[in-house]
């Protein structure tokens, strides 16, 4: 275990140039290891963790059902001046859902779309429906007091003027060890949350350097400035944890999932031979 603290370290600070947080929380035993964990980031789409559970929130309370069919539309309004704004297909990460505007999809089908593929059109289509201020009135109630959700992606004027989501890496892990507790809405919601989050297509960060039998429930996200993921990571011969890794001033497509996955594969290390 010494060594694998040591890579940790070693990790951290030859890349003391960018900005790292770490918070991991082993399940068993209420280990935890933090690294600046209160420093608050935008959060990217690691935000959407917190509007699929808002999702399930809502439907749990007869508001909707999951299988209720929603309008897929290409019309938001920005929370800046209340101008209508479109998100666009060129900037998403998944494109086929602006094949589907003018139909209907079911709820269930957008949340996996904005958590499997990172929709940001999937994304405003929920928050439209279940609003920025009840998914952070949750987060709150779920112990999360830091992460805070204003809006959907690509509402530019809104940016510009720093009306923006903010997480911490503390804030992402309390409530993804609520859900690895099958403590968020219910247990069966959780466990179709986790379900979905094992589905994840974006895997170049916390899963990549793990062994082939570890699974990993985890949203990515990142920007031009930014690359985060936060996972609930299942090995094969140990009880689960919580990794949340959030870095900024790195390139986020290459050399920030490298750093990722080298960090998620040295916390591996270390919990899994405890």
């Amino acid at each position: 275990m010494p060594e694998t603290v040591n890579e940790l370290k070693r990790l951290l600070e030859a890349n003391s140039h960018a900005r790292i947080s770490l918070a991991i929380c082993d399940l068993a035993s209420g280990y935890q290891l933090l690294a600046s964990p209160d420093v608050a980031f935008h959060p990217a789409s690691t935000f959407k963790v917190g509007v699929m559970m808002e999702v399930f929130h809502q439907a749990i309370q007869g508001e909707f059902s999951l299988d209720d069919l929603w309008p897929v539309k290409n019309s938001f309004v920005s929370i800046a001046d209340q101008s209508e704004f479109r998100v666009s297909a060129q900037d998403d990460s998944e494109t086929d859902l602006y094949e589907h505007i003018g139909e209907q999809l079911a709820v269930r089908e957008l949340t996996r779309r904005m958590i499997i593929y990172s929709s940001n059109l999937a994304t405003n289509l929920l928050i439209q429906k279940v609003e920025a201020r009840r998914i952070t009135q949750f987060m709150q109630e779920l112990g999360a007091k830091d992460l805070i959700i204003k809006r959907g992606p690509e509402d530019n004027k809104a940016y510009a003027l720093g009306m923006n989501n903010s997480a911490t890496a503390r804030s992402l892990m309390q409530v993804l060890v609520r859900l690895a507790k099958r403590s968020v809405v219910s247990p069966e919601a959780s466990d179709e949350m986790i379900a979905i989050l094992l589905e994840q297509h974006y895997n170049e960060g916390i899963p990549a350097q793990l062994p082939a039998g570890a699974r990993v429930a985890h949203k990515t996200g990142w920007n031009d400035k930014l690359y985060h993921d936060a996972a609930i990571v299942y090995p094969p011969q140990h009880t689960p944890y919580v990794v949340v890794i959030m870095t900024s001033g790195l390139p986020e497509m290459t050399e920030a999932p490298t750093l990722v996955a080298a960090l998620s594969a040295a916390i591996y290390a270390q919990l899994t031979t405890q």
